[in-house]
């Protein structure tokens, strides 16, 4: 049952690398989408990023806490669930404190700057210590709530999922079933269900306490995600009706997007449905749209990307760092680009290209070399060369194979 998942699927590493490389192009967007909130805002805003914006939304995290789920399978494989939860607290907790005490505060800082706070950095940075919370005060984990969320969740979760690694696990052997024909889409049931019964009363917020409705929604995608990897012929049944899905979620989000274009606005409050059948029928089409986008994802992912590259293992372990550093490098290009008298489509590009640059480069220079930054950042002490003690000096080429291979084996999955 479990030996065919024992090895590590290269093609969810490269889905996990786009899907957070998808964060950048999707925070780009939020300076200058129209309508949207966000620490800061371009004088001239579009309406096809808005567009863009709102497809993203409903993929990028579901996708990311599916494969997290997968990421929770191999961690556990041979741990116990306290082994487990020790290491999500090195990899998880540390990153997400000292990102609220680190990465943070600039975000924080610009846009209070924005809005007319005159003083320094270092004479703002005090008062996050008053521990009130954004936005009424400084203190927030901004785009790292994701961390938070997922720290939880395996926190909640590890019992679970210590049960479900049991040699021969009955529950796991009958998920078998849900492999045949379309059966694989009945994931997506208690969903539907839970979204369109509790999001009417409980808006995303992110802060975990308010949080009602999405808190366990994005939850049910990570224990998806686990389910799926635990028994293999649910991924297989992905790859078997990938182009079923990707039909689905086009005709489906095509379908809500004509709700929003004529002002029926079928997720908002403001809803003309609001209380009535048809509204929690077009609410439950939310997380169909999002599973079948996601289940398309992974059916293709599985089906072409399921091949090594050179490059995997450096990007494999920059990712995680990479996403912890993203938001607060594209707010601080945003100060100085978005005043410029240019175009959106230049200013987005170029906060794009650079963030990038700038990441991958702090990351190259300033995390990965450091045994200090390397833990702050969730990543794993490089142990590449520690074999080398006890063994025969290796050759070039087998120095170099063994390094990357180290750094595959020991990427963290966040």
């Amino acid at each position: 049952m479990q030996t065919k998942t024992a090895s590590r699927q290269t093609w969810l590493d490269w889905l996990r690398i786009a899907s957070i490389a998808g964060v950048v192009f999707f925070h780009s967007c939020m300076p200058f989408a129209t309508g949207e909130t966000w620490h800061l805002r371009n004088e001239e805003t579009s309406d096809l990023m808005l567009e863009f914006v709102i497809f993203m939304h409903l993929i990028r995290m579901p996708l990311l806490f599916f494969i997290s789920g997968t990421v929770s399978y191999y961690m556990m494989r041979n741990r116990s669930a306290a082994s487990f939860i020790g290491l999500r607290v090195r990899r998880l907790l540390l990153p997400l404190l000292f990102g609220i005490l680190v990465i943070v505060p600039p975000q924080i800082y610009l846009e209070r700057a924005a809005n007319g706070y005159t003083g320094s950095f270092w004479d703002f940075y005090p008062s996050i210590f008053k521990f009130q919370p954004y936005p009424h005060g400084n203190f927030s984990w901004h785009h790292l709530w994701f961390i938070a969320y997922l720290f939880l969740y395996d926190l909640l979760l590890a019992p679970v999922f210590a049960w479900l690694m049991r040699p021969e696990n009955k529950l796991v052997k009958s998920l078998a079933a849900l492999a045949h024909n379309k059966r694989i889409y009945l994931l997506m049931i208690p969903s539907s269900l839970w979204f369109a019964w509790r999001s009417p009363y409980f808006p995303q917020t992110a802060d975990i306490v308010h949080d009602g409705c999405y808190f366990v929604y994005w939850m049910l995608f990570l224990v998806a995600g686990f389910l799926c990897i635990i028994q293999p012929a649910l991924m297989e049944s992905l790859q078997r009706n990938r182009r079923f899905s990707l039909s689905m979620g086009i005709i489906t989000f095509v379908a809500v997007s004509c709700f929003r274009w004529n002002h029926w606005a079928p997720w908002n409050h403001t809803s003309p449905f609001m209380g009535e059948a048809i509204h929690y029928l077009l609410l439950a089409l939310k997380p169909v749209i999002t599973f079948t986008w996601v289940f398309a994802l992974l059916g293709y992912g599985k089906q072409y990307l399921n091949k090594p590259g050179k490059l995997l293992p450096y990007l494999n372990n920059a990712v995680y760092p990479f996403f912890i550093l993203h938001q607060t490098v594209i707010v601080l290009i945003a100060w100085y680009v978005l005043p410029m008298h240019e175009s959106i489509m230049m200013k987005y590009w170029f906060i794009v290209a650079v963030t990038f640059m700038a990441s991958i480069s702090i990351y190259h220079l300033f995390i990965r070399p450091f045994a200090i930054t390397r833990l702050l950042f969730g990543m794993k002490p490089d142990a590449a060369a520690k074999p080398a003690q006890q063994q025969q000096p290796a050759t070039a080429p087998q120095a170099v194979l063994a390094n990357l291979h180290a750094e595959h084996t020991h990427a963290i999955i966040s």
